[in-house]
């Protein structure tokens, strides 16, 4: 039987405020952020594995408050792995004050977003590129401490990131509770609006879905330049392809005749060859609206969660069963051996 997320917590006083071991214990946790990562929900197993200590703290005077937190905190999660603590911090001083579930729906969404591109900048294209330089020099000239030093570096760097992260955002998130509640419709709706905002990015950005489609349209004919040398004699054998009407003071578009001084005629002249026309589906889409076709499938996935009841493991079947079909028929991009 589906459980139902209520929107308020049955005991709205605020908890005592978490310990530094509990966030510091939380910390840890948050290491395993993707040991159960999946396509359904992401890292959410891995997310609520990270702040379950902090629930129990907050809400260990009731067990349906923390069956409803541990619900809606399992939901699709996903962001940078590194800068989760940032997220964790600002939900559980949500948590600690009883804020209204979908206020605390909205924050997760919209804090978790963002953090994949800032992530991204600061690690991968940032502090991994610069070490990872350094150090690999040091190894090329026979230092062997400069893998080592790579993996120090970048160890250190993200273990006090997710230290920091955690303490400041849980004080920011308790100091900020105020006007968050103040400003609860306003600031869900907001959050909301980001959130989608993302995912429609995510399938500009990401969704790469094109037709491989093309309607036969006639055929026309394909000139090809072609570049000889001929002696006198065999000049006049090319007078057809070199002059318009025989007329040998009115050369053909392209053509072109050069007496190299030795009796001998360098010629270009245009053979044609007849080459089928095809209309491209996919730049007649592109010019009506870039990446129409993800925008589609996205909707079409969106209609039959929202309307048929699909899990995301179905829609996840669905699309994969419409590639290989669709690329075997043609309409997509081949995959398969020709």
């Amino acid at each position: 039987m589906a459980y139902n997320i209520p929107d308020n917590y049955q005991n709205l006083t605020p908890s005592e405020p978490l310990d530094k071991k509990t966030l510091n214990k939380m910390v840890w946790r948050s290491l395993f952020l993707q040991a159960s990562f999946n396509y359904e929900r992401m890292q959410a197993a891995g997310w609520l594995y990270g702040i379950l200590p902090g629930l129990k703290k907050i809400h260990k005077d009731n067990k349906d408050d923390l069956a409803a937190s541990m619900s809606h905190n399992l939901e699709f999660f996903n962001t940078h792995p590194f800068l989760v603590t940032f997220v964790m911090g600002i939900i559980l001083s949500l948590e600690q004050n009883k804020t209204d579930i979908p206020t605390i729906r909205a924050v997760r969404v919209a804090a978790m977003g963002p953090l994949g591109g800032i992530g991204d900048a600061l690690f991968w294209f940032t502090l991994v590129p610069i070490t990872a330089g350094i150090t690999s020099n040091m190894a090329i000239d026979g230092n062997i401490a400069g893998p080592f030093i790579f993996l120090l570096v970048f160890n250190i760097a993200q273990f006090a990131i997710r230290w920091y992260l955690m303490h400041w955002s849980y004080k920011l998130g308790t100091n900020a509770i105020s006007v968050l509640t103040e400003n609860a419709k306003e600031f869900t709706r907001a959050a909301s609006i980001l959130g989608i905002f993302i995912v429609g990015s995510l399938t500009c950005v990401y969704g790469s879905t094109k037709l491989g489609l093309e309607i036969p349209n006639g055929t026309t004919n394909e000139a090809t330049a072609i570049t000889t040398v001929v002696s006198k004699e065999g000049l006049s054998r090319y007078g057809e392809k070199l002059y318009v009407d025989g007329d040998e003071e009115t050369l053909q578009e392209g053509s072109s005749v050069k007496d190299l001084g030795t009796g001998d005629y360098q010629i270009t002249y245009n053979d044609y060859n007849k080459v089928p026309v095809t209309i491209n589906i996919q730049k007649i889409l592109d010019g009506i609206l870039p990446q129409i076709i993800p925008l589609a499938l996205t909707l079409l996935l969106y209609l039959l969660m929202a309307k048929k009841n699909f899990t995301p493991l179905k829609c996840i079947g669905l699309l994969l069963i419409l590639g290989l079909l669709g690329s075997g028929l043609g309409i997509w991009p081949t995959i398969w051996p020709q």
